[in-house]
């Protein structure tokens, strides 16, 4: 989608797109910020601006115009000088796809007008991946332009941070996030307001809570915590974590474990931030202020931040291919 189309930071994509017209922009970029605010999209735009033949000025700027081939192909993923590189099945970007970006990018473009590699989960990136990109980001070849899009920044080498312009994405507004929904998914008004309200700025979240699948993640995170401050003894434990395991067949028990460790990371941090006195505003799971205060009185403190870095040990563990029982087991019993 071109500038125009992407909802909320204004002033962002005002500053690249001015950028882009004097010619100013740097070749390697970070865009940082929450999940699922548009980081993604505005790369993209960004690739369509650069490569559009019948570029268009809209507010003073230039922009794509989002209807040519050009335009269409890139947004379809199937032009040739703009490359996504997106972690793969183990959730992991390995040094194999970078390097071929690396060697793309020593070329002129095939049939645009500048080569646009763009890295979608950046903190994603191997050491390996991360040590090959580093010579590229700080002398790339005149007609390439790097995008990093990540949501955790500082997972990133301080070498490969220090080579891109940093761009910092903040959090859409309640009336950002309905509007994206609305105009993309549809739906109910009233329950489309509800997830974006509960969304934390995030459309990706928001639509997650549309579904009904972050409600169910959350769900099971915070029983999990409830059955594990209560439990007695470590049959109590288990059977929380034999509750807390998704069912289905490996693969999708695996993915779905994924999201709800994810989302119990989510919920460990907002524990942490009401303990500390945080503004509500602050929290990924502001709905839930009630129910994270009483979870407090367990998991604040020290034993929160224990618990948060088992549940880190245990993503690894399940992007390491153990077992999911064996892995929610584990869980309960460092927590």
């Amino acid at each position: 989608m071109p500038f125009t189309n992407v909802v909320g930071h204004r002033s962002l994509i005002g500053l690249i797109a001015r950028a882009h017209r004097r010619g100013t922009l740097p070749p390697s970029l970070l865009f940082a910020g929450p999940d699922g605010v548009g980081k993604l999209a505005v790369a993209i735009a960004l690739a369509q601006v650069q490569n559009c033949p019948d570029v268009v000025t809209r507010s003073g700027e230039p922009d794509a115009c989002g209807q040519c081939s050009t335009c269409r192909r890139i947004e379809r993923g199937s032009f040739a000088d703009v490359l996504l590189i997106e972690p793969g099945e183990k959730t992991w970007i390995t040094v194999d796809p970078i390097r071929h970006a690396i060697g793309q990018a020593t070329y002129r473009p095939f049939e645009g007008r500048r080569r646009v590699v763009i890295v979608s989960d950046a903190d994603r990136l191997v050491v390996a991946a991360q040590q090959a990109l580093l010579k590229t980001l700080e002398e790339p070849s005149e007609s390439s332009q790097f995008v990093l899009v990540t949501s955790r920044p500082d997972v990133l080498l301080a070498t490969v941070r220090s080579r891109c312009q940093r761009l910092t994405f903040g959090e859409l507004t309640v009336s950002e996030v309905a509007a994206v929904l609305g105009r993309v998914d549809g739906g109910d008004a009233s329950e489309v307001r509800a997830a974006a309200a509960a969304s934390g700025g995030s459309v990706g979240r928001a639509r997650q809570l549309a579904s009904g699948e972050l409600a169910g993640a959350r769900d099971a995170a915070l029983m999990l915590l409830q059955t594990v401050s209560t439990a007695r003894d470590a049959r109590a434990r288990l059977e929380g974590a034999k509750a807390f395991l998704p069912k289905g067949k490996a693969a999708l028990a695996r993915r779905d474990l994924r999201r709800q460790l994810g989302v119990l990371t989510s919920v460990l941090r907002d524990i942490e931030l009401v303990e500390a006195g945080s503004d509500p505003a602050r929290l990924a799971n502001r709905d839930l202020t009630d129910r994270l205060r009483a979870l407090a009185r367990t998991f604040g403190g020290r034993r929160g931040v224990s618990a948060f870095a088992a549940v880190n040990s245990a993503l690894e563990a399940v992007d390491g291919n153990v077992s999911p029982k064996a892995v929610a087991d584990w869980l309960v019993c460092q927590m």
